[in-house]
C-alpha cells in the first residue's frame, strides 16, 4: 500500500479531453508561437496526449504586446485557415486574451475592448515583481462590468510568498485562480511548484491551464510526473476546467 501511494504518474495521461484555457499558440503576436508552423507543431504535440480544445490567450500588455481584438482575430483566422488547408478537423480553437493589469487596462475595459474567455471569465495577470497600484480597483471594475476575474499563475508571483494572507484576500475579492500545469510539473523551479501545491492543498485553485509558449515547454510537460497525492488533488480541478469551458 505504501509503495502504491508513492507511485509517480505521467501528468499528461490524465489530460484527455482537457480544455486548455491559457496558452500562447496563436502565431506571431506575442512571446509564444512565431509562425503557423510553430502553432501547428504545438497543436499536434498537445493532441498526442488528448488535448484538442483550446482557448488561445495571447498577451495584451501596454508598450510590449499592443494586441487588440483585430490583431488577435487576424492571427486566429490565419491559424484556422492553415488548419483547414492541412485537413485538421478534430481540433477546436477559440480566442480570448491574457490581460496585464497595467496603466492601460482600465481604459480598454472601459471601452469594452477586453477579450473574455467563455462564460464571461476574464484572464488577468500582473507583474512578477510587484502588484500594480491599481490592481484592486481594476478587479472591482472587472466585476462591476459583469466579468469574473481569473488570476493567471498566482503561484508565480514570488513577492507574495512571504504573505500568504494576500492570496486569501484575493479569494475574498472573488478572484478565481488558474495555476499552470507547468508549475505543478516543476518547470519554473521548486519554489513555484511548492506554492502551486500549497494553493492546491488549501483548495484555492479553480482552474488549470498549460501556459505553453513553445515546444520545449510542451516536451517538459509531456515528460513530467506527479505523485499520486497530487494527482488526486488536481483531478477535480481538471474536471472543473472542462465543465466551465468546454
Amino acid at each position: 500500500m505504501f509503495s502504491f501511494f508513492q507511485k509517480k504518474h505521467f501528468l499528461v495521461d490524465y489530460l484527455e479531453g482537457f480544455v486548455d484555457i491559457h496558452n500562447h499558440i496563436l502565431p506571431g503576436i506575442d512571446d509564444g508561437a512565431k509562425t503557423t508552423d510553430d502553432s501547428l507543431a504545438l497543436i499536434k504535440g498537445f493532441g498526442e496526449f488528448g488535448i484538442t480544445d483550446f482557448v488561445c490567450t495571447p498577451h495584451i500588455m501596454h508598450n510590449y504586446y499592443e494586441n487588440t481584438l483585430e490583431t488577435i482575430k487576424d492571427s486566429f483566422i490565419t491559424l484556422k485557415k492553415e488548419m483547414a488547408e492541412k485537413g485538421i478537423t478534430d481540433v477546436s480553437i477559440d480566442f480570448a486574451a491574457e490581460h496585464m493589469i497595467d496603466d492601460n487596462f482600465e481604459e480598454i475595459l472601459k471601452k469594452k475592448q477586453v477579450l473574455p474567455l467563455r462564460n464571461y471569465h476574464l484572464l488577468i495577470e500582473m507583474s512578477f515583481l510587484q502588484a500594480p497600484i491599481n490592481f484592486h480597483r481594476a478587479v472591482k471594475k472587472i466585476t462591476s462590468a459583469g466579468y469574473y476575474p481569473i488570476l493567471a499563475h498566482p503561484e508565480r508571483y514570488a513577492f507574495l510568498y512571504g504573505n500568504f494572507q494576500k492570496y486569501e484576500a484575493f479569494k475574498r475579492e472573488s478572484i478565481f485562480f488558474q495555476v499552470n500545469l507547468l508549475s505543478l510539473a516543476g518547470y519554473y523551479g521548486g519554489n513555484v511548484k511548492n506554492m502551486a501545491i500549497k494553493l492546491l492543498d488549501k483548495g484555492m485553485i479553480d482552474f488549470l491551464g498549460s501556459d505553453v509558449h513553445h515546444k520545449d515547454q510542451l516536451k517538459f510537460l509531456k515528460d513530467s510526473t506527479i505523485s499520486h497525492r497530487i494527482l488526486k488533488k488536481i483531478q477535480p480541478v481538471i474536471a472543473n476546467t472542462i465543465d466551465n469551458f468546454f
